[in-house]
Parts: structure tokens; sequence; C-alpha cells
């Protein structure tokens, strides 16, 4: 063999029996720890080798898929955007605005958002799109106007926009314009059966205003709380035949004939009637104009969500509205629920999209007319200064919505661990993310296992951890 061949094969031979490579070892995972005391606020924290002994263990399996994720966000009202535009300089309102809806800078990124159709309690003044004087009717909507929303809701989603254009924007109505209603008023009554093709015409002349203006409206609910006439500020009692009616003879045959793909969401109100969507879906006409079911968190239980959705799997779970207030003001007591409920709770239970109400409120509360006088913000703006608190619901909400990307899956987690509560994504990107909170009086030692992972960390009381890797 010549001499070159030779100390080839002589290479190959020593190739053939070096050893093998052996594949990097995966990133580290990374935690960001929030505590009831408020010294660790969506701030990093270390993560350990599987602690020995300990309280329990959370399994997670990528390979067991549920929901795609659309979103967390919370609601741009007249009111939030009327503070955010009057109570701060532009360049303070495009910090925080920034902060919201994106991640840079560790922004919390929000991507969905709702808004009201006309006045809620959350408006300076009580309003709809079409107005008329008492004893007067509009049937062809003639005095129909988006100039209400102009002023501020407007410019405000335009520039959430600008910054997060994935941000996906919902809208429901307090009430129909009271010429509609059997109390001629924005208050109380119900929707005069005469008027139900003039309603679904209302919704959407609204839907095709905003898109004029650059804002997209991508779901609709008929009727923001059906079950509930307010005393005070606008709403409307709408039982689901009523809805029935207007969304399989009108408003979905509407939308439909003008081409437009804005979906059509029911209920929107609490868990403790889930025998109301069920009975308006019921309605076969009705229901295959309808994508989605809506859900508050004021009465009943989170797993009303899932109870009707086993009626009707191929329906979308939406979770539109609860709101924080001082009636609730502890820590310990509070971040805990609303992790439980909301951002772990709804979305086990099926959510694509968790809101919160008031994006912002000042520190009366406000600005409001009527209705809750304690409701509390996602922040809190003192107008004038412009100075912002960020309150629990910032940081409840940020340890999902900083690191859940639009598009991510919810992925099984399993294990039964005394006082936590957990849940589990997958992003587009392949990134895991696990959210584990602690209603318990003491801390909780536990594992989290995946597929060539194993986690550990101890989670102290009354507090929210999120593992990234």
């Amino acid at each position: 063999m010549k001499p070159l061949l030779i100390l080839l094969a002589a290479a190959l031979a020593g190739a053939a029996h070096a050893a093998p490579q052996t594949a990097p070892a995966p990133a580290p995972a990374r935690a960001w720890l929030t505590t009831p005391d408020q010294r660790h606020l969506l701030a990093p924290s270390a993560v350990s080798a599987p602690v020995p002994q300990p309280d329990g263990v959370i399994r997670v399996n990528p390979g067991r898929q549920f929901q795609r994720i659309a979103g967390f966000g919370a609601a741009l009202t007249e009111g939030s955007a009327w503070l955010m535009r009057h109570g701060m300089t532009p360049a303070q309102r495009e910090a925080l605005m920034r902060e919201l809806f994106t991640r840079e800078g560790n922004g919390l990124g929000f991507e969905l958002t709702r808004l009201t159709i006309g006045a809620s309690d959350f408006s300076r003044r009580h309003y709809s799109l079409n107005d008329m004087p008492p004893g007067q009717t509009d049937p062809e909507l003639r005095h129909f106007s988006l100039d209400p929303e102009r002023a501020d809701v407007i410019p405000a989603v335009k520039q959430a926009l600008a910054l997060n254009p994935r941000l996906q924007v919902m809208a429901s109505p307090w009430s129909a314009p009271g010429w509609m209603k059997t109390t001629d008023s924005l208050v109380q009554g119900q929707l005069r059966p005469e008027f139900h093709g003039a309603f679904a015409q209302y919704l959407v002349r609204y839907v095709e205003a905003m898109g004029a203006e650059g804002v997209p409206i991508f779901a609709l609910t008929l009727q923001n709380e059906p079950h509930f006439e307010p005393p005070d500020y606008p709403g409307m009692r709408m039982p689901p035949r009523t809805r029935a009616d207007v969304v399989g003879r009108h408003l979905g045959p509407l939308l439909q004939a003008k081409g437009l793909k804005t979906q059509i969401l029911e209920w929107d109100h609490n868990w403790d009637e889930p025998w109301s969507p069920l009975s308006m879906l019921s309605d076969a006409t009705a229901r295959k104009y309808v994508s989605g079911v809506a859900w508050h968190c004021y009465a009943g239980d989170v797993s009303a969500q899932s109870q009707v959705a086993q009626h009707y799997p191929e329906l979308d779970v939406w979770f539109t509205e609860c709101s924080g207030g001082e009636w609730k003001t502890q820590w310990a007591e509070t971040l805990p629920w609303l992790m439980r409920h909301l951002v772990i709770g709804s979305t086990r239970h099926g959510a694509r999209g968790v809101l919160m109400w008031n994006l912002a409120l000042d520190p009366q509360f406000g600005p409001h007319l009527g209705g809750c006088k304690d409701c509390r913000g996602v922040v809190t703006i003192e107008p004038g200064t412009g100075r912002v608190t960020r309150n629990m619901e910032y940081y409840a909400f940020g340890h999902a919505s900083r690191f859940v990307h639009q598009g991510a899956r919810r992925i099984d987690s399993t294990g039964e661990v005394p006082g936590l509560d957990h849940v589990a994504f997958t992003n587009p990107d392949g990134s895991t993310v696990v959210v584990v909170s602690n209603s318990a009086a003491q801390p909780r030692r536990f594992t989290v296992q995946a597929p060539g992972r194993r986690v550990g960390y101890t989670l102290p009381a009354g507090s929210v951890v999120t593992l990234v890797w």
C-alpha cells in the first residue's frame, strides 16, 4: 500500500474508534418571581437542580396540545383612553403604551384588547353612536356617528396597534341606542323586537367604521352582561331567545353578506349561568354564525367554561372581563386568586385569550359615571404628574403575557402539588413556558419534569413564578 493510502487508512481507523460526539447541554431554565411582600416583582430568580424530597412533581408533556393562544390584555375603555391621553405627557403616554403593548425592555406584551361600543360605566358621559331625542327613532341609522370614539379611544387603540400590529381588538356594546329599547333609555330595558335588524346594522356599521379608521375588529359580543340591567349606567337585558334571533336572522347573515370576517362571540357574562349560552346555542340557525363563548369572573366557577365547551367543542373559549378592586387589596390573598381563576384557570379551561377590565384608572378609581366605585385598573395613573403605579393585576398577567406569545399552544401539565396551580405553553419558537402559583401559607418545593429537562424550584407562600426554557 502506498504511504499516503496507509496514512489515510490509519486516520479513518482512528476516527472509527474515537469517542462519540456528545450533544451540547440544553440552555438552563430561567425564572421570574413575584412575591406578595412585593420585594420581587416579575424579578429574575435562580432555579435549581431537582430538589430532594419535593412536595410534588409537575410533569409537562409538549406532545399533548390544546387551544392556540391569542393573547392576554385589558380593556381600553373610554375612561382609560381619556386618562392616558389627558393625564400624561405625550412622552409618558408613549412609554407606558410601549411597556404595556410590546415586550421591549421587559414590557408586558399585551396582544389582546377590548373596546366598548358606546359608553360603559367607565365613560365620562353616557352615549351611544346613534343617540336620538326622547320619543324619536332612527331605524335607518342616518344619525350614526363614530365621533364620540374619535376623541380618545380611537387614537389610543391606533397607538397600541402601531406599537404592536399583532394586537387583536374585540368590541362589546353595553346598550343599544335608547330608542331601540323598551325604556327609550341607555339605562335598563330590553331590545324591542322591531329593532332586532336595526341593532345588527348598528353593530356592522361600527365594525365597518372602525375598519375605515384603521382599527380592525376581530370579534364582537352581542351584549355585555346580557342578564344584568344596571340602575345607573348603560345596560340591556337580552335573554337567549333574543340573542339567537339577532344573531341567526340578522347579524350573522349581514356580516356574511358584506364579506366581513368579524367573529361573533356568545354570552359575555359570568360563570354562574352556563345554561344561558347553552340555551342560545341550541338554536341551530344562530349557532352556525357563532365562533366562540366569552366569560366574566364575577360569579360562579371557571369550570363552567369547560362545561359549555364539552357540548360545543368546535367553539373557541374566551375570557373577556374581570376587575380588580379595593375589596381585595391583600397581595397574599388576591395574587394567587388571579392566577388560579384567570391566568391559569381560564386557560386550563380552554380560553384562547384572557382580558382584565380597565387598562388604566386614576387614584379615585375613575373616570366613571355610575357603576363600580372602587374598581382597580391594571395600572393607576395620577393625572397631572403622569405617575404610574403597577397594580397586582399588572404582575399577575405579566407572568403570562410577557412570555407566552400569540400563536402559542397550551400543553399538558399534570401533578397534584398541595397549594400549587400550574399551566404550561409551547411558543411558536419552540420555547416552553410554565406558570406556577402558590396559594398555600407555606413555601412549596417542586420539580418540573419535561422531556430532556428537570427543574427544581422553591416557591414562597402566595407567590408566582414563570419558568422558561
